[in-house]
């Protein structure tokens, strides 16, 4: 029938109480502090959204009056849910369908709870509400973007490199007429390479085997001998067996390593140009200027100048390691430099202590050479401080020297080819090369932005956007050139496929830059995830964030003596109010990366720390020592694990 005489059900899933004004009932003794906390934060609530909130406030003067009501009265057993008739503490909160000022069980929806659940509902309350399907929808500016708009393309994106790929084969895929500008400028030392970006030619590719290389003669040099391995020696007759083999050589060849290395970057530049083709993107290796919002002029390799129009642009041109400003600054190369040296760098100065130059620092000690980072301040600004200055400690044991509070002031030719380096602190040393990795700068300056009012940040040149959108509507900005996001290659990728899945495939779901996982591949890898240690204490306040820790040796290192001067290490920083929401999740071991994928699928869906505390571990792996973390900071109790 079309109407029905049956009341509508209630739900006590508080979700389900969206209606277009919630009644919510506060109950509890007015001098309680707990109770003045939340009824202060929902009196606000209701205050600032009238239309969507009413707050019911019960206050009882004496907490033996709010008791005889709520627990000797028996209104908390009258309560549709098995936590009210629990519940003893001040105050007690539900969501109702009535603002009656006399409490009525009859007409309760839900109940929350006490003082912590009641402040996590309101965080829910004022958090931006998602579509039924749970994703955010967003609308961007109307770009002027039409069928038969009679340009050359759809959508050209500047920037052959992880995103700018990603993006123009998404686009493509749902029937955008694609191309793609790719034109590397050479590095100061004259470095160029081929289509990828910088992931794939001159950072986290060649980066991560050179560092596997630093793991494979440690690993030789550490590990072999205590496992049994290591040259054949004669047999001891006396003992009826073989004596320990002695250890192994771990020489290194550079040349070796450097060409096996750039034969695989080669090998991924053809796959890309073909991959290209196969999706029907035009490739065109040109360097793009903006003469107007739908026209750039481009040059090819043989200065040969012509244009090309397209309805939509999407910026994708990365960023470039920033110069040493001193005397001589000229004489110091790059991350763009180092992986395609000819010959072995010899002892190496790294200027910096970004994680690129820790990165470099580490591999290239590992391999043999003699190096030194040349700090100004801090290690690794920008993560956990605990976890960084661990990573300090690690590498300097394991032959990375430090310079504190230095910076070079003057670098010259001494010697032939060698580089004498002048610090601040009067210090002077000389080394075979200098590697400067002290930030990076959008590559953005002769893009011609000033020519579709387009502003950059004059410090690093990054583009402001909003939904990737830049001021000029049709021109849109993705990866390492935007302000404020995170410079990783996978968040390159992410973005330029949602963007163009916005531009052409009729989403409306926005890029999550939160809560994105990401490696320092150091001698010891750190993986990291969410808030840092002090970023937390300061967004929520040290008394409401617990950390939970420990130090750890993991199985593979347990027979190796040189491997026992350090201990891996984890830590899970937790919310304390409310259901315990994990805020961030660190860990410094082996296979950092491998370890905090999962994670960070764990961390987009609000794990909490119960959540953890509720998996079972893989027995033995260092992995689980995150799901089995019982000591907090906050108790002083001995953070080193025990047992097996």
């Amino acid at each position: 029938s079309s109407g029905s005489s049956k009341c509508p059900q209630k739900s006590n899933d508080i979700a389900t109480t969206m209606a277009s004004q919630q009644v919510l009932h506060i109950a509890g003794w007015s001098t309680c502090g707990f109770y003045k906390r939340a009824s202060s934060v929902l009196a606000s609530l209701s205050l600032l959204f009238p239309t969507k909130l009413k707050v019911v406030d019960h206050s009882f003067p004496s907490r033996s009056e709010f008791r005889a009501w709520w627990v000797d009265g028996g209104f908390r057993d009258q309560v549709p849910d098995p936590r009210a008739k629990s519940h003893t503490s001040s105050p007690a909160c539900w969501l109702s369908s009535e603002p009656s000022s006399e409490p009525n069980a009859a007409d309760i929806n839900a109940f929350i709870g006490g003082h912590d659940d009641t402040l996590a509902w309101c965080r829910t309350f004022c958090a931006p509400k998602v579509d039924d399907a749970g994703k955010n929808e967003v609308e961007m500016v109307d770009d002027g973007h039409a069928e038969g708009h009679g340009y050359d393309y759809d959508l050209v994106v500047i920037g052959g490199g992880s995103g700018g790929l990603a993006a123009s084969k998404e686009a493509a895929s749902l029937g955008a007429k694609t191309a793609v500008l790719d034109f590397v400028k050479p590095s100061p030392a004259g470095t160029a390479w081929g289509l990828g970006g910088t992931c794939v030619n001159v950072g986290c590719i060649p980066k991560k085997l050179m560092h596997n290389a630093a793991l494979v003669r440690e690993s030789l040099l550490a590990d072999a001998a205590p496992f049994g391995i290591g040259k054949a020696t004669a047999t001891d007759a006396a003992s009826n067996g073989a004596t320990p083999p002695s250890a192994l050589e771990a020489s290194h060849t550079w040349e070796t390593m450097r060409e096996n290395v750039q034969n695989h970057i080669r090998g991924l530049n053809f796959k890309y140009r073909v991959n290209l083709r196969e999706k029907n993107v035009t490739y065109l290796n040109k360097l793009g200027k903006f003469l107007d919002p739908h026209t750039l002029e481009v040059t090819d390799k043989k200065g040969r100048v012509s244009k090309i129009t397209s309805s939509r642009f999407i910026i994708a041109t990365g960023g470039r390691p920033s110069a040493l400003e001193c005397e001589g600054g000229e004489l110091a190369i790059s991350s763009d430099d180092i992986f395609a040296l000819e010959k072995s760098p010899g002892k190496v100065l790294c200027v910096g202590a970004s994680y690129i130059s820790l990165e470099c620092a580490g591999f290239l000690a590992g391999i043999g050479h003699d190096v030194t980072v040349a700090v100004r301040s801090i290690l690794l600004r920008g993560f956990d401080r605990e976890c960084a200055d661990l990573i300090g400690a690690y590498m300097q044991d394991h032959g990375v020297k430090f310079r504190r509070e230095v910076v070079p002031k003057k670098l010259e030719k001494v010697d032939g080819d060698k580089i004498q380096v002048t610090f601040s602190d009067g210090a002077v040393d000389v080394y075979d090369t200098v590697l400067v990795a002290i930030g990076r700068t959008a590559d953005t300056e002769k893009l011609g932005l000033d020519s579709v009012d387009i502003s950059t940040n004059p410090r690093n040149l990054k583009i402001s956007t909003k939904l990737e959108q830049t001021s000029c509507p049709n021109i849109y900005a993705i990866g390492d050139v935007m302000e404020g996001i995170p410079e990783l290659t996978p968040v390159a990728i992410q973005s330029g496929i949602q963007l163009a899945r916005r531009l052409f495939g009729g989403s409306k779901e926005p890029m999550d830059y939160k809560n994105v996982c990401t490696t320092v591949f150091t001698p010891i890898e750190y993986g990291t995830v969410g808030y840092s240690e002090d970023e937390a204490i300061e967004k929520f306040g040290e008394k409401n964030v617990e950390i939970y820790h420990k130090f750890f040796t993991p199985l593979e290192w347990s027979l190796s003596e040189s491997r026992s001067h350090h201990q891996a290490f984890t830590k899970v920083i937790i919310d304390k109010v409310g259901d315990q929401k994990v805020l961030g999740i660190h860990f410094l071991g082996p296979n950092a990366g491998e370890v905090l994928q999962g994670y960070g699928t764990a961390m987009k869906k609000g794990i909490t720390f119960r959540d953890l505390e509720d998996t079972v571990g893989i027995h033995p792996t260092s992995a689980e020592e995150i799901v089995t973390l019982t000591v907090t900071k906050s108790s002083g109790a001995d953070a080193s694990a025990g047992g097996c």
